[in-house]
């Protein structure tokens, strides 16, 4: 009896956390790089403002023709800036939306300066060993799926031959 109440309410939580998985109002961005395509879940529920404005700047063609301009083997790629030395931004600094949300393979966070509220339009995609900067930047997206393409992109600060953005778009449902 008692396993089948443990059964019963892991169900019911199972129901609900699905639930609130698709209330999420999550959306995918899909990056077509030079490399083929990632494509990043946003996580709205821990960094609505910072998911906001990067839909904003997919909606309004930001991003297409933007190069990876810091690759670091075994620790990040960054992008989004659109002077592509790691100075320009859109114009908008953002106020930090910090989480616990940890930081690993795949983990898309919002770069900034010292100042942790001066996000803006660069982000970096998380290899491995981004473990320390949980609670220092903000998560605002998890690779879904094309980390192989991540991977492949030009290493350098900045690469001799980096890579870019050719394509950035949103989609409510993670392209097949």
């Amino acid at each position: 009896m008692f396993k089948k109440i443990l059964f019963i309410i892991g169900i019911l939580i199972m129901a609900t956390n699905t639930k609130n998985l698709k209330a999420s109002n999550s959306m995918f961005i899909t990056l077509e790089t030079t490399k083929g395509s990632i494509i990043i879940k946003t996580l709205p529920k821990i960094a609505p403002n910072h998911v906001k404005r990067i839909k904003e700047l997919v909606k309004n063609g930001f991003y297409d023709g933007i190069i990876f301009h810091r690759v670091i083997p075994g620790f990040m790629a960054q992008t989004g800036d659109p002077l592509g030395n790691g100075t320009g931004g859109s114009g908008k600094n953002l106020k930090a939306e910090f989480s616990d949300y940890e930081y690993k393979y795949g983990t898309v966070g919002m770069a900034r300066s010292m100042n942790p509220d001066s996000g803006d339009s660069q982000f970096f995609i998380c290899f491995d060993g981004c473990t320390h900067l949980t609670g220092q930047y903000t998560v605002w997206g998890q690779v879904e799926s094309g980390m192989k393409n991540v991977e492949k992109i030009e290493v350098g600060e900045p690469p001799s031959s980096p890579d870019k953005i050719k394509k950035a778009y949103l989609g409510k449902k993670k392209p097949k």
